[in-house]
C-alpha cells in the first residue's frame, strides 16, 4: 500500500482539480500532503482502507471505505472519496472499485448498511451507485460551495441483508 503512496496522490490531486464539486476536500487544502501523511491515510486500519483500479501499472481509480467508530454505529459502513479517470469512465472500473469495497464491508461482523453522498448533478455517478443496490435517503441542498457556485449531495443507502 505505502509504494502506492505517490501514485494516490497524483490521482487524488488531479481528482480535486478534475472534478472539484465531487469532493468535500479541495486541491489547495491536500497539496501540501506530505508523503508520510498519504502513506498514514492509505495504511488506514483494519476498519478504514482503501482500493484502488490500476491499468498497465497506472492507478486510474480509487475508493475508500471504512466503518463507524462510535458503539451506537459500528453498523454502519460508508463509501468516500470515489474516483475513475476520465478516460476509463464507462468501462467498469467504477463498478469493479464499487464492489471491492462492497466486499471489504461484508467481512466486517455486523454492519448493516452503508451510506454515501453524491452530487446531485453527477448522474454516471449516481447510476452506478443505483446500479448496485444503492436508494436515495436524502438530500442536503448547498452542500458544497465551489468558488461561488453552490451544489447539492444526495445522501444514499444500501441495505445489507434482510432489512
Amino acid at each position: 500500500m505505502s509504494s502506492d503512496a505517490g501514485a494516490y496522490q497524483a490521482l487524488r490531486l488531479f481528482a480535486l482539480q478534475e472534478s472539484p464539486t465531487a469532493f468535500g476536500s479541495s486541491h489547495d487544502e491536500e497539496c501540501d500532503r506530505t508523503i508520510e501523511q498519504v502513506v498514514s491515510l492509505l495504511c488506514g486500519s483494519q476498519e478504514r482502507t482503501f482500493f484502488g483500479c490500476f491499468d498497465a501499472g497506472n492507478l486510474i481509480g480509487v475508493v475508500g471505505v471504512g466503518r463507524e467508530q462510535g458503539a451506537k454505529e459500528r453498523h454502519i459502513a460508508f463509501i468516500r472519496s470515489m474516483f475513475v479517470a476520465p478516460g476509463y469512465r464507462g468501462k467498469g472500473a467504477g463498478k469493479q472499485l464499487l464492489l471491492a469495497a462492497l466486499d471489504q464491508v461484508a467481512q466486517w461482523a455486523g454492519v448493516e448498511q452503508v451510506t454515501l453522498a453524491v452530487t446531485a448533478t453527477n448522474e454516471p455517478a449516481l447510476s452506478l451507485y443505483k446500479s448496485c443496490g444503492f436508494i436515495e435517503v436524502g438530500r442536503m441542498p448547498r452542500a458544497l460551495r465551489v468558488k461561488s457556485q453552490y451544489y447539492d449531495e444526495i445522501n444514499m443507502l444500501r441495505w445489507l441483508g434482510a432489512a
